[in-house]
């Protein structure tokens, strides 16, 4: 028997949404050890009290700066001040973002783990329900899947935008569209730490890293709104000596 073609495409919904409905995730996880599933849920400082504010050495050291091949420092030599993207309001990406001097807020649900920053409002989806990228679906934050592994929670993220300081506000080091973020969180005691791993073979020679750390906000602390204005955020360029004329 032929079946019609909107009954196929009927089933085939029907057994996508079951294949990422929560409960079917749900099941998976519940399939973990209680060991695997580390409690990440809270407000976590990242602020000057608790680590170094970030900088041209921070938390890109003399020990751990990106090797950069030939395209990264022809980029780096020429980058100006002036025409990085946050002067327009555009947030942070990975590796900057999760070492910005803000807090973040993280929420488990059965099916993704939310990220939610106080720094330029952004808020990242990490999937744990197995979907792959969507095709040709490049943003700024890129697309994030994760796992639970040993105790800790395993994020891999791909498709990134082109940004002409992917990977901090200091250095001039862009990202391309091949970067990899790979970040392991983990707790210790009542600190949330997180090892970030880089990797991007147009610009890099080798993978980058840094691990770092939050503490727990006190009870009910609140994320503020960061509200980047648009007329603000060009005002500092307006007093910077140009590089090119």
């Amino acid at each position: 028997m032929i079946m019609p073609e909107g009954m196929r495409l009927g089933i085939v919904a029907g057994v996508l949404a079951f294949v990422a409905s929560p409960a079917v995730v749900s099941a998976q996880v519940d399939d973990l050890e209680p060991a695997d599933v580390p409690d990440l849920v809270g407000v976590w400082d990242g602020g000057a009290r608790i680590r170094p504010i970030n900088g041209p050495n921070q938390p890109w050291t003399r020990e751990n700066f990106p090797v950069l091949n030939e395209r990264g420092l022809a980029f780096q030599s020429i980058f100006d001040e002036a025409i990085a993207p946050k002067y327009d309001c555009v947030a942070s990406s990975s590796p900057a973002l999760q070492y910005d001097p803000y807090s973040m807020e993280v929420v488990q649900w059965p099916d993704r783990v939310l990220l939610r920053y106080e720094k330029d409002d952004v808020l990242r989806t990490v999937w744990l329900d197995g979907r792959e990228p969507p095709v040709n679906e490049y943003t700024l934050q890129g697309f994030s899947v994760g796992h639970y592994e040993d105790g800790a929670l395993i994020v891999e993220t791909t498709q990134f935008l082109f940004d002409i300081t992917g990977f901090d506000d200091y250095n001039g080091i862009p990202s391309s569209q091949l970067k990899h973020v790979t970040e392991r969180y983990w707790r210790e005691g009542d600190e949330l730490r997180m090892t970030i791993t880089v990797e991007d073979p147009l610009f890099l020679r080798q993978p980058a890293s840094y691990t770092t750390r939050w503490v727990r906000m006190p009870a009910g602390y609140k994320l503020g709104t960061f509200g980047c204005d648009a007329y603000d955020a060009r005002r500092a360029v307006r007093f910077m000596v140009p590089r090119y004329n």
